[in-house]
């Protein structure tokens, strides 16, 4: 080092002897190698102090000013975060808080950029070894990819996000719970080549608890006849005896009847068919049901392949079921195109709809009990990992798939409350066998509604499950059928065997066979 005098023009006075990080000129080629790298540190760790230390020190104050302030904030949120998770997803899920988040986001991006390019003016590249060089480049490259990438990467899943949470949720009143309890009705439509209208096949009312997020899930049979509707429904006057006229009146068609009939009820609704299919639900339990969500089952199998999968826990086996034998009386089917077989595994979104929909050879209880688990599943599995990972393709099918009349305003505090029901088990009860009488016994089509009530509120009375708890998970099971044959379980039975039994038409038997086929629980 020399003892040179030298004015500092960045409006710091008259330095003393030549610094090697302000004037490197004089320093040895190692110096100026390890003071390249700690620039960069220094810009990564404290944006705004390389500056301080080596350039324009007004430009690093102000820099330092906003890095400070900046994590100021970040530590609010965080604190926020542990202790009003309400108000933190409300920032973020509200249209107007998070436009300026999504602003702020690209701001710091850009304004990190520009520090590390200022940087890299500050390092003078010249003054270094040729083979050092591309070294400090391209750490220079990846410190602008980890800072100013992951923050520009942060505003577009907000922006996704908040696009999608504008596209399924809608603008109106925040509702208060009944009870104590919020109430929603999730329904799977089916709009096949076959049906007039959308049906929904698919039809369970989810009861959370508003303090605690004990939940319990209530199953509607789609062939469910004579519900009821309260006084002061809009289709009372309609159907003042209840929804009644016989087999064409089972509570699934009660969405196209409406739809297609009586439209007119519900003047203000988006969606007149769910809002009778609510009414519908809440005189069938007894209960004031608040909101929908209707899952399109035509796009339910993207949003499980947008997942990732599902993992279950199967108890027997479900056949894919083909096409109907045209003319057949009564109606049968062609041969199943596949078989899923028992046993935990991770079904792919055509596997799980199948899974979920398939009836053939047992009873509509069956296919319940299958579709409550696959809920349950998602719930479960639908964790902030699988979300931020698969973020855009889970975004994209749900704006696709789902319709809910549910307050964006209000989707902070659901949130909140999924958050509380995830670690609980759901209580489950179906509006039919097996929990009301047996299929011979036609509960549904003859049901006794003070016998329904009586028990929705004995379950809803019931002390939450234990956190924590989960169904049976039989792990030494799941280990034994990875060792054998993809075509056979630990029962003995082939998916060969089943498949001539389908062939020849033998239904007693396959029943017989297939009669776990509803025993199911998340894995």
């Amino acid at each position: 080092m020399t003892g040179t005098r030298v004015q500092d023009t960045d409006g710091g006075g008259t330095t003393g002897l030549t610094n090697p990080v302000r004037y490197p000129e004089a320093a040895s080629p190692p110096v100026r190698t390890k003071r390249a790298f700690v620039l960069l540190a220094l810009t990564l760790v404290l944006p705004g102090s390389a500056q301080v230390v080596a350039g324009d020190r007004r430009l690093g104050r102000r820099a330092l000013r906003t890095t400070f302030t900046c994590w100021a904030l970040v530590l609010l949120g965080l604190v926020l975060a542990l202790t009003d998770r309400s108000l933190a997803v409300g920032v973020v899920t509200h249209r107007w808080w998070s436009l300026l988040l999504i602003v702020a986001l690209l701001g710091m991006a850009a304004g990190w950029a520009l520090l590390f390019i200022n940087t890299l003016r500050l390092i003078r590249m010249p003054l270094l070894d040729r083979g050092i060089r591309p070294l400090v480049a391209g750490t220079l490259a990846l410190l602008m990819a980890l800072t100013s990438g992951s923050l520009t990467y942060g505003a577009y899943v907000l922006g996704v996000g908040r696009s999608t949470v504008g596209s399924i949720f809608q603008t109106g009143p925040a509702f208060d719970p009944v009870d104590g309890r919020y109430n929603f009705l999730l329904m799977g439509g089916d709009a096949g080549e076959d049906r007039t209208g959308r049906r929904p096949d698919s039809i369970s009312v989810i009861s959370v608890d508003a303090e605690t997020g004990s939940t319990v899930t209530f199953s509607i049979p789609r062939n469910f006849q004579n519900a009821q509707f309260s006084d002061d429904s809009p289709l009372w006057e309609a159907y003042p005896d209840g929804y009644n006229c016989g087999d064409p009146c089972i509570i699934n068609s009660l969405y196209t009847d409406v739809t297609q009939n009586y439209a007119d009820l519900y003047p203000d609704a988006a969606d007149p068919g769910a809002e009778a299919m609510m009414d519908a639900a809440s005189g069938v339990l007894g209960i004031e049901v608040q909101a929908y969500l209707l899952v399109d089952m035509n796009g339910f199998e993207q949003l499980v392949d947008a997942m990732g999968g599902i993992r279950i826990d199967a108890g027997g086996w479900v056949p894919i079921t083909a096409g109907e034998i045209p003319g057949s009386d009564p109606i049968r089917h062609f041969p199943p195109d596949g078989w899923i077989k028992p046993g935990v595994q991770t079904l792919d979104g055509y596997h799980a709809l199948w899974y979920a929909r398939s009836r053939e050879f047992v009873t509509d209880y069956d296919r319940i009990s299958r579709q409550q688990c696959v809920q349950q599943a998602m719930i479960a599995q639908l964790d902030p990992a699988t979300v931020l990972t698969r973020f855009q393709s889970i975004a994209a099918a749900g704006t696709q798939i789902v319709e809910t009349d549910i307050p964006q305003d209000q989707l902070a505090s659901f949130v909140d409350l999924g958050l509380k029901a995830k670690g609980q088990e759901t209580r489950r009860l179906t509006i039919g066998p097996p929990d009301f009488g047996t299929p011979a016994e036609n509960f549904v089509t003859y049901p006794d509604f003070d016998l329904i009530h009586s028990r929705v509120q004995e379950t809803l009375a019931q002390g939450a499950a234990e956190p924590g708890a989960a169904g049976p998970l039989q792990l030494d099971r799941a280990a034994l059928l990875e060792e054998l044959p993809a075509e056979t379980t630990d029962d003995g039975i082939t998916e060969e065997y089943l498949q001539e039994l389908a062939t020849i038409g033998d239904d007693a038997t396959l029943g017989e066979l297939l009669a776990n086929n509803g025993e199911c629980s998340p894995a």
